[in-house]
């Protein structure tokens, strides 16, 4: 399966550039600690689909799917520290994003595990 076809890689990938964007306004105190999380949360999500794509087996995807998803845990929780910090407002459009990637994901996951399953 070619990663650059999924929908949940897809939206995962906008997801780090918006990420990337948004920090732009961050304080510049924040930048080799919060802010530097959030790159690191962002873009791990769109990467572990790419490796568990890259894999052999159905299984192993959604062993690399699952942790895309506790990425994603992860900076849904620094997007809503920075929101308790007022860096961002808490209705920002990213966290629709976040919502959009959470269900991809899921729904990518119950697909290879039914695939998984059948096979």
């Amino acid at each position: 399966m070619n990663h650059k076809e999924l929908q949940a890689w897809k939206k995962s990938m906008e997801l780090v550039k918006r990420t990337y964007s948004l920090l732009t306004s961050f304080p510049q105190t924040e930048q080799f600690a919060l802010c530097s999380q959030m790159r690191r949360a962002a873009v791990s999500v769109p990467s572990n689909i790419a490796e568990g794509a890259a894999r052999n087996s159905e299984k192993e995807f959604v062993r690399f799917c699952e942790i895309s998803q506790g990425s994603l845990a992860e900076l849904e929780t620094q997007l809503l520290i920075a929101a308790d910090l007022e860096y961002i407002k808490g209705d920002d459009p990213i966290f629709n994003y976040v919502v959009d990637v959470r269900k991809l994901l899921a729904g990518l996951i119950n697909f290879l595990k039914k695939q998984s399953a059948n096979g």
